[in-house]
């Protein structure tokens, strides 16, 4: 039985329940935890030390409604007269996703004990997958953002902004992106059928992938005419702040007497990486981001290093630089300690912690908005640039731009040119 069936049987009868789940299985399982994670959505780690979970007590009719007596007779029906046989560990797997869907927040999932093992793969920075980063469509499908180089997905024929509309076979409209990337991914050597929609394609495409060890490089850097640095942030995954660190630390030690930071295409990663990377920008003690629940608890992260960097700095942006990208850039926009160029941003503005359940599962809920040092809360709207540059329409389905075509990174060159003093 489709796990969809059932979602959809139950989720209007079930949605309120996960409200107690979280709360107690929060305070049960403080454990590090991250939002969503942008090879697949938006995200950030939201845990230094330890998880925020909210303290309220939840509302006391929550256990008044009888579930458990509706969901066996349901149960004892479908097995009744349903025509065929059914699975029903398959079933309930399909009301407990259900039941987080119901919530109607995108980044509130439910994974299973398999869902869960792949989601956390991508925290690594090397998985088995096609090579790609992915965001949902305002049309409830997801789109290819960024095709890595060498990867699967480049080999495939893939290209930004292709939308996914089936993997092997199944329809995934409305499907939480999370779940779609564990879709995706699978053992090195299998394939994936992808059916996509392309635009001026006279109909759907259908490009087998094989999977393949993807070890994405979150940075890449180097030193641009006139000294000026050039680094490339794909993701905020565990190994990318030692990466930037090294990163500015070449470069540095080239003379280096501008900075350009890329975030373009960059989904997001965990909140411990972008402050990190913050903190070696900014002078310690410096507010660099924090967070509000429901209840107005707040939690503040601030600069924890003494080094910094004293040249002009461009961060480059657009409408997929997300969550992790937002903080990054939001933070050094209203310092004035950097010139955001490109386009708007994505607008994602809403924390998540992952919640283990004690059996394998888990759920990644929606626990507060982050603001910038000033105050803003950008979901939904995105950070708006100094420097606003649409990339040149011929540019728009290559994976890759060669550094001479790129009309936007021109503009932040001349951004931080014009800040250089000898």
């Amino acid at each position: 039985m489709k796990k969809g069936f059932i979602a959809g049987f139950l989720t209007a009868l079930l949605c309120c329940a996960i409200l107690l789940g979280v709360v107690s299985c929060g305070k049960e399982n403080p454990e590090e935890s991250r939002l969503t994670k942008i090879s697949s959505t938006p995200t950030v780690d939201v845990s230094q030390n330890g998880t925020p979970t909210p303290t309220a007590t939840p509302a006391a009719n929550i256990n008044d409604v009888d579930y458990d007596t509706k969901i066996k007779k349901i149960a004892e029906l479908l097995d009744e007269y349903y025509y065929q046989p059914i699975d029903f560990n398959e079933v309930v797997d399909g009301v407990y996703h259900g039941m987080v869907s119901a919530i109607g927040d995108p980044y509130t999932v439910y994974f299973n004990e398999k869902e869960l093992s792949s989601f956390q793969e991508s925290t690594s920075g090397s998985f088995a997958g096609i090579g790609s980063s992915v965001r949902m469509n305002d049309n409830g499908y997801p789109q290819l953002t960024k095709i890595f180089k060498g990867s699967p997905a480049e080999k495939a024929g893939l290209l930004p902004d292709d939308i996914l509309v089936e993997v092997d076979g199944e329809d995934i409209y409305g499907i939480a992106l999370d779940i779609v990337v564990t879709k995706i991914r699978g053992p090195i050597g299998s394939k994936v059928m992808l059916t996509i929609y392309r635009e001026g394609e006279p109909d759907y495409l259908h490009i087998e992938v094989t999977r393949d060890q993807v070890s994405i490089p979150t940075v890449e850097y180097q030193m641009l005419e006139g000294n000026i640095g050039y680094i490339i942030v794909t993701e905020f995954d565990d190994v990318t702040a030692k990466q930037f660190d090294d990163a500015v630390d070449m470069l540095t030690k080239q003379n280096m007497k501008a900075l350009i930071v890329d975030l373009r295409n960059n989904p997001g990663g965990t909140l411990r990486t972008v402050t990190s990377m913050l903190s070696r920008i900014l002078p310690k003690g410096e507010l660099l981001v924090y967070m509000e629940d429901k209840y107005k608890q707040k939690e503040e992260y601030f600069s924890s290093s003494t080094a910094t960097v004293n040249v002009p700095i461009a961060v480059l942006m657009n409408g997929n630089s997300a969550s992790a990208s937002e903080v990054f850039a939001g933070c050094l926009q209203d310092y004035g300690k950097a010139i955001l160029v490109g386009t708007q941003s994505f607008g994602k503005g809403i924390v998540q912690t992952l919640v283990p359940l004690g059996d394998g599962s888990a759920i990644k809920v929606t626990i507060s908005s982050y603001f910038t040092p000033n105050g803003r809360n950008i979901h939904k709207t995105g950070l708006t640039p100094d420097v606003p540059v649409e990339l040149d329409e011929s540019l728009r389905k290559k994976s890759t731009i060669p550094i001479e075509e790129d009309n936007q990174l021109k503009a932040a060159i001349d951004a931080v040119k014009a800040k250089i003093t000898d």
